[in-house]
């Protein structure tokens, strides 16, 4: 493995170079084999599709899994294109970008971003193409192998992107860069860690919603974006989607503002709800929080 691993960034490289079209078409097929071999994935994918209320039927439901689970696997395997193909050519698979207006307004403000990328379509897109015109801070959390983080940092950190840990050092990087007026990226759907969190409903559930989106939003007067890659059929690219939250609408009491992050989140979700991470475990509890029924 030691000798394998120098030689890894250089043969995804060399990969890299298939097309998208490729990348998505192998990752549709692993996704269904997934479903069909995974039984702890399928289970968590189908539950949670079957509470969200998106399907009328069990046929309906049927299908959405099925279609989710493509856009998954697609989901997966293109991040071999996006995070190892020169920057230039990853810029290129962006079609088109829908509300660039509201970033130019926000920068003409001054005021600093905060572009919160749910898990939705491809996220790692955004980031990258916001990045290309402006400087974004975007807060990730490392992956156990330390050989997996270093491959994950080489593909996001491009661009004028600044890369911030999940923690207390992360979060002061992203409030200084909101106050140069910058922008920084957030994942406003992870499940919180203890303390960090409060419950509020997400599609009819009680869900571990992160309170940073909100703190961030009220202690520096940011302006809050809604922002994802839709992903285009038969590997044609992406489009870009930017969207404002209303003034304030992360401001005040941070039960009523997670509420109010979920609602948000839920409207956009229904519009690519075959693009949504629906096998994500968003309803666990984090240990040491207690229940969302207690008291």
């Amino acid at each position: 493995m030691n000798l394998a691993r120098p030689l890894l960034p250089f043969l995804l490289r060399l990969l890299a170079r298939l097309p998208l079209l490729f990348w998505h078409g192998l990752g549709a097929w692993g996704g269904v084999l997934l479903l069909r071999f995974n039984a702890r994935y399928a289970s968590r994918l189908t539950e949670n599709l079957r509470h969200s209320g998106l399907a009328t039927s069990p046929d309906s439901l049927a299908a959405l899994v099925r279609v989710s689970a493509g856009q998954l696997g697609r989901g997966a395997a293109e991040v071999v294109p996006i995070w190892f193909r020169p920057y230039p050519q990853v810029l290129r698979l962006v079609q088109a970008c829908v509300g660039w207006e509201h970033v130019e307004a926000a920068v003409r403000s001054g005021r600093g971003i905060l572009a919160m990328t749910p898990h939705l379509g491809c996220f790692e897109i955004v980031s990258l193409y916001y990045a290309s015109r402006y400087p974004m801070t975007v807060m990730y959390r490392p992956p156990r192998q330390r050989w997996a983080e270093a491959l994950m940092c080489a593909g996001r950190a491009r661009g004028k992107i600044t890369l911030a840990t999940a923690d207390m050092r992360g979060v002061r990087l992203l409030l200084a860069a909101l106050k140069r007026g910058e922008a920084v990226g957030i994942l406003p759907d992870q499940v919180a860690s203890k303390g960090e969190g409060v419950w509020a409903d997400f599609f009819g559930r009680p869900a571990y919603t992160p309170t940073l989106p909100a703190r961030l939003a009220e202690s520096t007067g940011a302006v809050v974006l809604m922002m994802f890659g839709e992903r285009l059929p038969h590997g044609q690219g992406y489009r870009v989607h930017i969207q404002p939250m209303p003034e304030g609408a992360l401001s005040g009491d941070k039960q009523v503002a997670t509420r109010t992050l979920n609602a948000t989140l839920e409207r956009l979700i229904m519009q690519y709800p075959d693009q949504y991470l629906w096998s994500y475990n968003r309803y666990k509890q984090p240990g040491g929080v207690a229940p969302p029924d207690a008291g």
